[in-house]
């Protein structure tokens, strides 16, 4: 009786035991730019909080460790970007077509890297199973084959927002007439020619994916994960989950599938800021008039600028009034204005919620540009690489920025800029509104996506939420098929008028003709 009464409660509780005990997850976070690993990071401790076990591929190990996150160490990551890194001011001056190709080759380089390290190498080899695998999704489709290898629904987590190559592993729909590229300058308002060179460019996107970008990772798919019975496109296809690095908010409104979800600002700290170090801290709070934080993100090294734009910049700043926290490689040198404090590193968040600080120079990174949202700080940016075009873009139409080219980069221009971003009181009065409607949310967006997270493994992939898109080609989804039948049938209809009539015609002109002809011969 006992035995039989204990076997039922074990039969009970088992359901609820994956929650109590936590679940297991692999999050392979493969760029070595650590703005995108901290959107990673910030789901892995978030995930860890909640009581599951993460396991982190990335060539960023913990400096202090947390529990229960286990670092999958790939250095070799960091070599390969170095090479795509000492390229982007060059790579700035091509036109978008170009740097697609770039962006492309440097995904498949770093989806390869990630691949042959041998810390990769020891777990592929590992006779285990994860309960979810999260991925990264920037251009790495290949390493989608980790879930099915593990065992696990697939889930991917975008660093962007919804991108060409986020969009259709769930089916998310991106009408081109009002939902602009993340690569280009536009936003959801588009005249005649913006909507052209749209449409041209997804044209574009989508031969170069599907005939030359994922064919190549078809092939590093087979190679590197020989076992899996998934075709390489179904795999994509069969995606769970896609976390998406945005708000709307921040970005234009547009639809997304079910199991499409805007988690944007993970890595933003809520909670009240952390004390500066005391050097910066004296130097911010010493100031009269103001500070204005400088940084061109982790990608981009300000002491690799051409002598001609460091030059202007230093002038600029020299010229000012404002202090100026500068992420600067260089712990000094010689030009520096005195007005100007430089550091390899800075709390960027912590920063940007001090109340001397007064505007924010950017790169017009994703990350950067929510930062400065939240906090309430109008920028000025240097768009060089990605998205950050479009994220200029959009803070110049919404109010709170201003756009400084790169190529046209001089002293006055840059001046100017910074001169109207801080005396014109609509930029900080358009950005404050910004950040209210950011912050009004019901939950926090990590909660968001550890909830979304936990909801796809407790329904082991949540199939339910699959549109059945997915389940189209490309000639069914755009109903090319029943277009081209409908269209030959009113052709044919119409020629069946045409003719009808035509016989008509030629009947009644016969029937005069005879008629005439009776005549004739009657007289």
């Amino acid at each position: 009786m006992r035995c039989w009464l204990l076997n039922s409660w074990l039969f009970i509780l088992v359901p609820f035991l994956g929650q109590v005990w936590g679940y297991s997850f692999l999050l392979v976070s493969h760029t070595a730019s650590k703005s995108h690993h901290d959107v990673g990071l910030a789901l892995a401790k978030g995930l860890t909080t909640a009581g599951h076990e993460v396991t982190l591929i990335s060539p960023f190990p913990q400096k202090k460790p947390v529990k229960n996150l286990i670092d999958i160490h790939t250095p070799n990551i960091i070599t390969v970007m170095e090479v795509y890194k000492a390229r982007i001011l060059e790579n700035a001056k091509r036109p978008v077509v170009l740097r697609y190709p770039y962006m492309s080759a440097m995904g498949l380089d770093l989806t390869e890297a990630l691949f042959k390290a041998p810390a990769v190498k020891e777990l592929l080899g590992q006779n285990r199973t994860f309960d979810g695998v999260i991925c990264e999704s920037f251009m790495n489709d290949a390493h989608y084959g980790f879930a099915e290898h593990f065992g696990a629904p697939l889930i991917t987590l975008s660093s962007l927002g919804a991108t060409g190559w986020t969009s259709d592993l769930v089916g998310t729909p991106s009408p081109p007439s009002y939902v602009p590229h993340n690569l280009l300058r536009f936003g959801d308002h588009m005249n005649f020619w913006e909507r052209a060179q749209n449409l041209g460019f997804q044209i574009y996107e989508f031969f170069y994916q599907n005939l030359i970008n994922l064919p190549r990772h078809e092939v590093l798919y087979r190679k590197y994960f020989p076992n899996n019975k998934q075709d390489f496109y179904e795999m994509r296809k069969s995606t769970s989950l896609v976390l998406l690095n945005n708000h709307v908010s921040l970005s234009n409104p547009r639809p997304y599938s079910p199991n499409m979800i805007e988690v944007g600002g993970m890595h933003v700290n809520r909670k009240e800021p952390k004390p500066l170090p005391k050097d910066i801290r004296e130097f911010v709070e010493g100031a009269e008039h103001g500070v204005i934080y400088f940084s061109l993100g982790s990608n981009l090294k300000s002491k690799d600028l051409p002598k001609e734009k460091r030059k202007a910049i230093v002038e600029t700043l020299r010229s000012l009034k404002y202090r100026v926290l500068w992420k600067y490689e260089e712990e000094t040198f010689a030009d520096k204005p005195d007005n100007v404090f430089v550091s390899k590193w800075f709390p960027q968040d912590d920063i940007l919620a001090h109340d001397k600080v007064i505007a924010f120079i950017t790169h017009g990174g994703l990350l950067s540009t929510m930062e400065s949202i939240y906090h309430g700080k109008p920028v000025v940016g240097i768009p060089f690489f990605g998205d950050q075009f479009m994220n200029m873009a959009k803070a110049e139409q919404s109010g709170y920025g201003i756009t400084v080219n790169y190529a046209q980069l001089t002293a006055p221009l840059f001046r100017s800029a910074i001169d109207r971003i801080t005396s014109d009181p609509s930029y900080l009065e358009r950005v404050k509104i910004m950040s209210n409607q950011f912050r009004d949310q019901k939950e926090t967006p990590l909660e968001r996506a550890v909830y979304w997270v936990e909801h796809v493994t407790r329904q082991k992939g949540a199939k339910y939420m699959r549109s059945a898109c997915q389940d189209l080609n490309f000639v069914e989804y755009h109903n090319l098929d029943v277009l081209a039948v409908f269209f030959a049938v009113i052709g044919l209809v119409f020629l069946l008028i045409f003719f009808t009539i035509r016989l008509v015609i030629i009947k009644v002109k016969g029937s005069k003709l005879r008629s005439k002809s009776l005549k004739k011969k009657i007289n």
